[in-house]
């Protein structure tokens, strides 16, 4: 049966749409090509004599299928996809022609050679252990790496130190064709100026000035791997962890503890001496200031007195009787009030008269009247 019969009879079979229905096509149109046969024998069932088959003919076609291939994969090679976070770098015929930024791409096939780095990707490297579980629960495994920690101080002291150095790529022209193993210069060179930097610190400095050793660890770092051109950016260097060796540690945590035994009688002496010392000499400054204060109230009392009584005899001297009965009054008057009984004397009476009792006279009513000044004629 002809194409033309097999169509269906409304019109013409509908052409394929979407990409998979082009590839179901293209299939079909390649099976259709190699399995294409002559036609059976008539209806009167007579068979025709068949045609010798010419054998270049499949050789033909296996070299249009191949051929078709190769069309087909040099297409496909030619475009590529740079993810976020990537660069591509492209060399063609061996040398460096370009970096391309995320996105789709094209290449010469055979020509350009496509290599692709993650610009985003915070790289680490491990040292004294390794994660097993990274997370919020990880888990470290330590045996096996103590060759990588243990260190030698500048006091002769063996200490194990675990680091950790994070890096990510800076230039990837560098980082791809200048340095063959970009991650184990990374941890030679970082395993070589840690042990330097902490064996020329004593064993207690090392061990209460972490940060400050892996700082200029980093900066070690980084101009070794910039003199190499490595094109990396280190990030962090950490030290995680910091002890003595398996078989000293009793010992050194009973140091240790002797230690903080010393420090914790220091500064409760502290503290007592804080309290006691500021108070005494608060007690003693308030001691010495009320002694200026009385010597002052004494020296003005004395000399007041002084001023006075020059004063008295200054008036004594001008007029003796008025200022000697001045005296005499105001001394009466000062005295009296505070005396009881009163009394009263005369020279040719030998012996005292009674003086009236005003303080027990009785009021109109009955009550005692209001105590009254007692003063002598």
């Amino acid at each position: 049966m002809s194409n033309q019969e097999q169509q269906p009879p409304w019109g013409q079979k509908k052409k394929p749409q979407t990409p998979e229905e082009w590839v179901a096509f293209f299939i079909k149109k390649l099976q259709d090509y190699f399995n294409e046969k002559k036609p059976n024998s008539s209806s009167t069932g007579q068979e025709k004599s068949s045609q010798p088959l010419n054998p270049m003919a499949g050789v033909s076609k296996l070299v249009t299928f191949i051929l078709v291939i190769m069309v087909l994969q040099g297409i496909y090679a030619s475009f590529y996809k740079i993810s976020p976070g990537e660069v591509g770098i492209i060399l063609r015929l061996g040398k460096y022609s370009q970096t391309t930024q995320p996105g789709l791409r094209f290449k010469i096939p055979v020509i350009d050679t496509l290599y692709k780095v993650d610009m985003g990707e915070i790289r680490k490297e491990e040292f004294g252990f390794r994660s097993r579980s990274p997370g919020q629960l990880s888990s470290f495994d330590r045996s096996g790496f103590e060759t990588e920690s243990l260190m030698l101080t500048a006091d002769t002291n063996v200490i194990n130190v675990a680091w950790i150095v994070q890096y990510r790529v800076s230039d990837p022209v560098n980082f791809l064709f200048k340095v063959k193993d970009v991650r184990q210069a990374v941890r030679d060179i970082s395993e070589s100026i840690t042990r330097r930097v902490v064996g020329n610190m004593d064993f207690d400095y090392v061990l209460g000035n972490r940060d400050l050793l892996a700082a200029d660890a980093k900066k070690e770092l980084q101009v070794q791997l910039d003199k190499l051109e490595a094109g990396v950016t280190i990030g962090t260097v950490q030290f995680q962890d910091i002890n003595p060796p398996e078989p000293v540690k009793p010992a050194f945590n009973e140091v240790n503890e002797a230690d903080q035994d010393m420090k914790r009688l220091v500064n409760e002496a502290e503290e007592t001496y804080n309290k006691v010392i500021p108070k005494a000499r608060g007690d003693a400054k308030k001691t010495i200031e009320e002694s200026h204060g009385y010597a002052a109230a004494r020296i003005n009392q004395a000399q007041g007195e002084t001023g006075r009584f020059l004063a008295i005899l200054k008036e004594y001297k001008t007029t003796p009787e008025v200022t000697r009965r001045r005296m005499y009054l105001e001394t009466m008057q000062a005295i009296m009030p505070s005396t009881a009984s009163v009394y009263v004397i005369d020279e040719d009476q030998k012996s005292p008269l009674p003086l009236l009792n005003l303080t027990t006279l009785q009021g109109p009513a009955g009550s005692p009247s209001h105590k009254s000044n007692q003063q002598g004629n």
